[in-house]
């Protein structure tokens, strides 16, 4: 339970405060501070009868500003023995038995962190004759129910995949910290949200009504309405009314009916047999599903449900304690700083004031067993890792290699220690030697063979410089065919190897002080954004808080700089009674801001160019970019730059943080396209705990849409990536902890489903070990696995979470005649009056989906672009998740077929010769002239889609078994294995020759016949530039969202150079008109070489080469 559940209300000062504060010492001044301390009874295991009008001791203390929290304790259990008032003074000391609190609004905060200096607490101030004073509670931590906190732990580490009761360690441990720290911007969440919008949460669109459905503005749309079992009735309705005019309809008609309905009950619309709904006052032609109903011909069926009948929302976790916003922050240099101070005084020492080298003394290091393959001697190459940069290195002489190597030698950097900046690390790697000095050619090339890898911070969490012997358990470097991670992602993890029994162990001694070490937040105190120690009134006060820089600290109070309000993920305010000084950094340059605002629109797309080129061991010329993009405005920073400035380039703290702020105010479809890539720049922070990792828990929170793809996002993370796990698991534990438990059932039938069908896939591969033929009882052998397997009676698709299914059709699943055996599988769906057809999905085991997910995901970004031009050109990104290390599932496109059974079907393996096949295909499946030429229509516009973004994309490996059509004429791309130009070779030959496909059968569809003109065609090449030249302006975002991707280790986009591909398909130095000109070559170049693809095509029908 959270130790302050029971602290209802802030408790006022005790009727004895004044009597207590007359006693205090005459010697209070700006420099000191008044702690009211009042000790609540009980017993350190809790006392579920404890209220806050039970009777307290009450105790003063006054100490100097800059002392910490723990000589607080100290204070208070001198003043506690002094006046006899404890049974156990003592036991005040440990913060694992009393917590130190504090109201600040309606919530209670701890102070947690013995460390963090008082001043910098974020705790009400108030003045009374003598100095500032604040209130705190003394109470002793209650003890959780065992068995209940064994069931939730039990529970979270089932969903995450990963159980992080095994790694939790002291409070003040990183993983420990970041839980605790977490709790706020969930709890802020959960306090402001609407559970009713949360649950009903519709799929909707801003784009504009495709053309080919603008007709329908001027139409009636059927709409046929449920009431559970008592009534069903069709009305006529404008694409303009809302959910709320169909509702009132509802009532309406019930009530000429004389149907009976609790009419004080409140309803929402759901879209019968799945799990969408409409509500508010949108009008409904921008439902998703609405627009899907339009293209696809069918009736639109809602049912009307009680608000009181959907699933409880209600969150029953037991959530952690809040504790103080500045938790692992410290106070100023000037505070810290040795000068003119005794050394009683001395609690901590900045780190500005050390102006010594860093060095590191390599002890040496172990391994319990040589590998098979090593080299005869190594080395040790240290670096000072910052983002992707390296500051500096040093490097060991070269020793033989052996089970235990000793060095004993000191390794000198040329940085101070003042110098170095927060989230700095100390990469160790083991490196293969070639003789002995370690400066081979091959070092100076950068191609030295990494054998071990290991980063340690030197600048932790808590804003604590390292010292002292350290023991770190190191990563083997793997090849580059057997690796699961990039370099980039491995060099940026500060995870040691857990698998402490067999690893290589690097030993290390680090310079050690007589005091902790730390990073200041500012120089000054006058630079310092949040102190007690001022003498402004209130008011004065207030209005310095609109004056003020934003601070670089976690959760620091939003800045409101010329009017213009942050909205980072941070708490609310504290009250009107907290003190806030004068930045002297704005006083000093306020007359330059207006100009510099209105300048900085102009300058905002090179901001990150600009950023690169920063010293950021510079200290004071860091401050100065801190103080210009603390007043800079978020919102003029463009989507694309914001998401540029978090990539790996980007370590410092404020620059991420003004990215954040501007995704704030991105809508939760936008979120939702570039979610996957926010995902995996989590990676690149140096913490834990982060603006991001705040800002995405707080967006998943907030809408089960995006909250159910951040599951799965991050899940697979902590299956996949080691490097990351336990970040990966802290950060999706403070999402579940914030989950209403109908969300917590979903996700827990959701795990059952894909671990139940990962051991029928795993045991069908071992049954059928790399055959591409399969013997006849196959489908009746993976039947009587799949009977017997452990899968829920119904669970919501993790790839498409409006989707159901229901009991599994046995009779209708069968494997895939492929290396993976890929398992092709089909349910019930859920009752509804317009399908009876099955939900089909393919489940993989034994390959990285991630690939194809990024594709997919720009599919739809691109689909996007197009559709706020007005262009729909019917893109089919079907759903595809990567639900786990190399698993995942994929959704079945119904009515579709390749284009090499349509081949066969008309012409065997010549089909692919055959240029009227598909023409006399799609003539079959739409005899009816008009409705033939709807669909000619639906193939020129997804055509032309397709080749457009396979050209972008560099999608390579294209054949007639991975193209589809649908009856209705949709083409769509599948499978995409081969991206950014890599293509495929068959006996070392290149078996692509054309920048994308179009053959001559899709030409003949066109009436494109031996180069005759055709209307269709000309359409097609005119809807070819306008969406090409569509995508070129938003070239940035696409670069961008690619490079970010470098952090999953998917092969083929594994360095910056495989970005050159994208910006040369952009033609990104070229003008409009040559970029146009360009892209029309390019579909010349595939009428001329269409042979080729055919050719391609009967070999791959006849060789079977996949």
């Amino acid at each position: 339970m959270d130790p302050a559940a029971s602290l209802n209300e802030p408790v006022q000062p005790p009727d004895n405060a004044d009597g207590v504060s007359e006693m205090l010492p005459q010697c209070c001044s700006e420099s000191n501070l008044k702690f009211i301390c009042e000790l609540k009874p009980g017993q350190a295991t809790g006392d579920e009868n404890f209220n806050v009008n039970m009777d307290f001791k009450v105790v003063a203390v006054v100490l100097p500003a800059q002392c910490s929290v723990y000589q607080l304790r100290l204070r208070i259990c001198m003043q506690v023995q002094e006046q006899n008032c404890h049974p156990d003074p003592l036991s005040l000391l440990d913060p694992d038995k009393y917590s130190l609190l504090y109201a600040r609004g309606n919530d209670w905060y701890e102070a947690y962190d013995d460390c963090q200096v008082i001043r910098t607490l974020d705790i009400p101030w108030s003045r009374d004759d003598t100095c500032l004073s604040a209130h705190i509670v003394v109470k002793p931590v209650e003890a959780v129910d065992s068995e209940e906190k064994r069931k939730q732990q039990q529970c979270l580490a089932f969903l995450i995949g990963y159980d992080l009761e095994k790694e939790a360690s002291d409070r003040l441990s990183e993983l420990t910290f970041t839980r605790r720290k977490l709790a706020s911007p969930r709890r802020q969440v959960l306090r402001d949200r609407d559970d009713k919008l949360y649950a009903t949460e519709p799929w909707m669109t801003c784009a504009p009504l495709p053309t080919d459905l603008q007709d329908w503005l001027n139409r009636k749309l059927p709409v046929t309405l449920h009431y559970q079992n008592k009534i069903s009735f069709s009305i006529q309705v404008d694409l303009s009314a809302t959910g709320d005019v169909l509702l009132k309809v509802f009532g309406w008609v019930m009530t000429d009916q004389g149907v009976d309905y609790d009419t004080s009950e409140d309803l929402v619309l759901k879209v019968t047999g799945r799990e969408e709904f409409f509500c508010g006052d949108s009008p409904i032609s921008g439902f998703l599903w609405v627009r899907h109903c339009l293209k696809t011909n069918q009736d639109l069926h809602l049912s009307v449900v009680p608000v009181s009948q959907l699933n409880n929302e209600s969150v029953k976790f037991v959530d952690w304690p809040l504790v103080d916003s500045f938790s692992g922050q410290f106070s100023s240099h000037d505070d810290l700083r040795l000068e003119g101070k005794d050394l009683d005084d001395i609690f901590m020492i900045s780190l500005w004031d050390c102006n010594r080298r860093l060095r590191v003394k390599l002890l040496g290091f172990d391994i319990p067993k040589l590998p098979n393959k090593c080299p005869q001697s190594v080395y040790v190459e240290a670096s000072i890792l910052y983002g992707n940069k390296v500051l500096s290195s040093v490097s060991s002489l070269p020793k033989a290699f052996a089970e235990e190597v000793l060095w004993n030698d000191w390794l000198d950097f040329d940085v101070l220690l003042r110098d170095l900046p927060r989230g700095a690390k100390l990469g160790f790697t083991i490196n293969a030697s070639s003789g002995d000095s370690p400066v081979t050619p091959d070092v100076q090339k950068g191609k030295a063979k990494v054998l071990y890898f290991v980063n340690l911070l030197l600048i932790d969490h808590r804003s604590v410089l390292s010292q002292g012997p350290c023991t770190l358990h190191m990563w083997s470097h793997l090849d580059l065919e057997e690796e699961a991670m990039t370099y980039q992602a491995d060099k940026l993890s500060t995870a040691t190897n857990p698998d402490v029994a067999d690893c290589m162990a690097i030993s290390i001694l680090l310079d050690r002080y007589s005091f902790p070490v730390v990073l200041p937040n500012r120089f000054s105190l006058s630079d310092f954004p949040s102190s007690p120690a001022s003498t402004l009134s209130r008011s004065e006060s207030s209005a310095s808080s609109n004056a003020s820089p934003s601070s670089s600290l976690p959760f620091s109070p939003p800045s409101t700089i010329c009017g213009t309000q942050s909205s980072s993920p941070q708490p609310p305010l504290a009250d009107a009674s907290s003190v806030r000084p004068p930045s002297a950094v704005i006083n000093t340059k306020k007359g330059c801001l207006k100009r510099f605002r209105q300048e900085s629109v102009r300058y905002a797309s090179n901001l990150a160019q600009y950023l690169r080129s920063v010293d950021w061991m510079d200290r004071r010329g860091v401050e100065d970019v801190h103080w210009l993009l603390g007043n800079w405005d978020p919102g003029e920073l463009d989507v694309a730059v914001a998401l540029e400035l978090l990539s790996m380039d980007f370590a410092d703290e404020t620059v991420r943080r003004l990215a954040v702020q501007r995704l704030e105010s991105l809508s939760n479809d936008d979120v939702l396209k570039y979610l996957l890539q926010l995902v995996q720049t989590l990676k690149v922070e140096p913490y834990h705990d982060s603006y991001l990792a705040q800002y995405l828990i707080q967006r998943a929170l907030g809408s089960k849409r995006i909250g159910h793809f951040f599951f799965w996002y991050v899940r697979s993370e902590v299956a996949g990536c080691p490097y990351f796990r336990q970040r990966m698991a802290v950060i999706l534990e403070a999402y579940l902890l914030g989950c209403g438990q109908a969300m917590l059932d979903s996700f827990i039938q959701q795990v059952q489903a894909v671990e139940a069908l990962q051991e029928v896939a795993i045991k069908i591969k071992q049954i059928y070990p790399d055959k591409t033929d399969l013997p006849p009882t196959a489908p009746l052998k993976l039947q009587e696995l799949l009977r017997t397997c452990d899968l829920p009676t119904e669970f919501l698709l993790p790839f498409d979470p409006r989707i159901k299914v229901g009991r599994i059709l046995l009779d209708k699943c069968k494997v895939m005649a492929s290396k993976k055996k890929p398992l092709w599988l089909e349910f019930c769906p859920m009752p509804s009056p317009t399908s009876t057809t099955p939900v089909g999905i393919i489940f993989k085991q034994g390959d990285d989906l991630r690939q194809d997910m990024l594709v997919i995901q720009t599919l739809v970004l691109m689909d996007s672009i197009w559709q706020e031009k007005s262009l729909d050109l019917n893109l089919v990104p079907y759903g595809c998740i990567s639900t786990g290390y190399n698993i995942g599932m994929i959704e079945i496109v119904r009515n579709a077929v390749t284009i090499a059974a349509i081949q066969k079907s008309e012409g065997g393996t010549t089909g692919a010769f055959r240029n009227d096949a598909l023409f006399d295909w799609l003539k079959s499946k739409c005899p009816l002239q008009e409705i033939h030429y709807r669909t000619v229509e639906r193939f020129v516009k997804s055509c032309a889609g397709y080749c457009v973004a396979t050209y972008v994309l560099g999608i390579g490996d294209r054949h007639n078994d991975n193209i589809m059509i649908t009856d209705q004429g949709n083409l769509f791309h599948i499978d995409f294995g081969h991206i950014l130009g890599n293509r495929k070779h068959f006996l070392g030959v290149s078996r692509e020759r054309v920048p994308f496909v179009l053959t001559p059968d899709f030409l003949y569809v066109m009436g494109r016949v031996k180069g005759g003109n055709s209307l269709c065609f000309q359409r097609f090449r005119d809807t070819c530039t306008q969406a090409y030249l569509s995508l070129r302006s938003h070239s940035r975002l696409l670069i961008t969202l690619f490079s970010l991707m470098l952090l999953t280790g998917i092969p083929e986009l594994s360095a910056a150079e495989d970005m050159r591909y994208l910006r040369e398909a952009l033609q990104e130095e070229q003008g409009e008109a040559e970029a146009k000109e360009h892209f029309l070559q390019q579909i010349s170049v595939c009428e001329q070489l269409g042979w080729t693809v055919q050719a391609n095509w009967w070999i791959h029908m006849v060789a079977g080469i996949k």
